[in-house]
């Protein structure tokens, strides 16, 4: 398929936009790649999700693909013909992954908003409720090199990003997630060694600074 027909619709700091890039990535597609302003969404955002109006949109040959998890599996069967395969060939093993994937969709993103617009008391409580999901996570990850096991793919995809909003979570609650949670952050260093994530995750501090912006926007 012709990868000059690939379009990404993100935003720098959008953890699910990023699932993406890792994705085409690690397929070797070449995509363009172009930036939404969210206060003021692009005629051809609205056009190709009419129904979410959100980010990421994976645009390939003039057709929209939306939600990031939903993109990831469509971009390990459009280009089944690049190695690596992302979700594995076996049933049981996808089927985990896709458990896993969709933990993540379901936890993960609302866990770490209530950490950083959250104070006091309520901060604490978010902050045991994070490192939590974090334990369950690190308990499936066990001993192997990757959530699934050997192999780099969808769950790890799926999760690597939120990764970059560890440094502003600890800022921000005074926490050390690799105190709580070695194995896990073994993990995304791990993860990070490969080129499709280090070159696809927002920097840390960027994302710290993006943060301070935000609750400075919300009032928090």
């Amino acid at each position: 398929m012709a990868s000059s027909n690939v379009e990404l619709l993100s935003t720098w700091a959008s953890v699910f936009g990023m699932r993406v890039q890792i994705a085409l990535a690690e397929k070797g597609v070449e995509y363009e790649y172009k930036e939404e302003d969210l206060t003021n969404k692009s005629s051809l955002l609205l056009k190709m999700n009419p129904v979410h109006k959100k980010i990421p949109v994976l645009i390939h040959n003039g057709k929209p693909i939306c939600e990031s998890n939903i993109i990831v599996q469509y971009i390990d069967d459009a280009w089944n013909n690049k190695s690596p395969s992302l979700l594995p060939s076996d049933p049981y093993l996808k089927a985990q992954a896709r458990f896993w994937a969709d933990f993540v969709d379901k936890k993960m993103y609302e866990a770490a908003k209530k950490i950083w617009t959250t104070k006091g008391d309520e901060q604490e409580i978010a902050k045991k409720e994070y490192i939590d999901l974090l334990k369950v996570l690190e308990g499936q990850l066990g001993d192997k090199p990757y959530l699934i096991g050997d192999s780099f793919g969808y769950a790890d995809i799926a999760l690597i990003p939120f990764s970059c909003w560890f440094y502003t979570l600890e800022k921000i609650g005074n926490m050390s997630i690799e105190k709580e949670c070695p194995k896990l952050v073994a993990w995304v260093k791990r993860c990070k060694e490969r080129e499709s994530v280090s070159k696809s995750l927002a920097d840390p501090y960027k994302m710290y600074e993006f943060a301070l912006q935000l609750k400075k926007k919300l009032g928090l």
